[in-house]
């Protein structure tokens, strides 16, 4: 199966590391015309940029803080003004600050909504505004979390976040299904990210032996890794998808609602 990208313009959050990065270098491998990428760190934004200008995608890497609510338009107006549009955008940067419903704090609720909802939404917003304006139609892929479905205790709040930006996945797809746009969102499940090893390792203090019985636990013997969530968010995007709209799939290795 060919992965067309046609020469698409995407805007990319959270793409100097882990599952965003692993997404913007299959797009740059499948052709994508152009990369509008995102994350806190110049000194590796900068790198990634430089590397995946190498697969031959121009990339341009934009600093940006998602808690501050004006960067989703400055982000937005970069990525018009670097490449003339947006043909795609992908939401891939969150936070996964532990907070249960007996420890969570208002400033835990805070910032976890204001990266892992609020600032999806207004990209959501300023992408679908150009999509519009120029009648192309295009792709939204919001990375969620299996764990939209409940999950567990000590990650109420960033469950509640990724609850409410798939509900808004399916909001902006009904709402734009005639514009042509084509909204999705990937549930996922565990994975091997460099920032999931520093929060297993050091924050949660399970050492560097974590990532063994974890994999060791897998029916299929590993984690996700990014490339696994890459390969679908780039379908998603592709002209392989056809008018797929709406859908937010679980990409985890148990089935939801199963006996365990």
């Amino acid at each position: 199966m060919e992965l067309r990208l046609d020469g698409k313009v995407v805007l990319v959050t959270g793409a100097t590391q882990g599952i965003g990065r692993a997404i913007a270098e299959e797009l740059a491998r499948n052709g994508a015309g152009g990369l509008l990428i995102t994350g806190r760190e110049a000194e590796r934004g900068n790198a990634a940029a430089v590397e995946l200008t190498g697969l031959g995608t121009p990339t341009h890497f934009v600093a940006a803080d998602l808690s501050d609510p004006a960067t989703p338009a400055l982000l937005a107006k970069a990525c018009i003004d670097r490449f003339g549009r947006i043909d795609a955008l992908v939401n891939a940067a969150g936070l996964t600050t532990r907070a249960s419903f007996l420890d969570a704090g208002p400033d835990d609720w805070a910032s976890l909504f204001a990266v892992n909802a609020r600032a999806p939404f207004f990209l959501m917003q300023a992408a679908i505004a150009d999509m519009k304006k120029r009648g192309q139609g295009g792709a939204i892929v919001n990375i969620l979390s299996i764990n939209a479905h409940c999950g567990s205790p000590e990650l109420a709040v960033y469950s509640a976040t990724k609850g409410a930006l798939a509900t808004l996945t399916k909001n902006a797809a009904s709402a734009h299904r005639f514009d042509r746009i084509r909204v999705n969102g990937i549930n996922v499940g565990w994975t091997d990210t460099p920032a999931e090893r520093v929060m297993q390792a050091e924050t949660l203090g399970n050492g560097p032996g974590w990532l063994d019985k974890a994999n060791a636990a897998q029916p299929f013997g590993r984690l996700l890794t990014p490339n696994d969530i890459a390969n679908l968010a780039v379908f998603l995007i592709s002209d392989a998808a056809g008018p797929m709209t709406g859908a937010v799939i679980d990409q985890e290795q148990a089935v939801i609602g199963a006996n365990r």
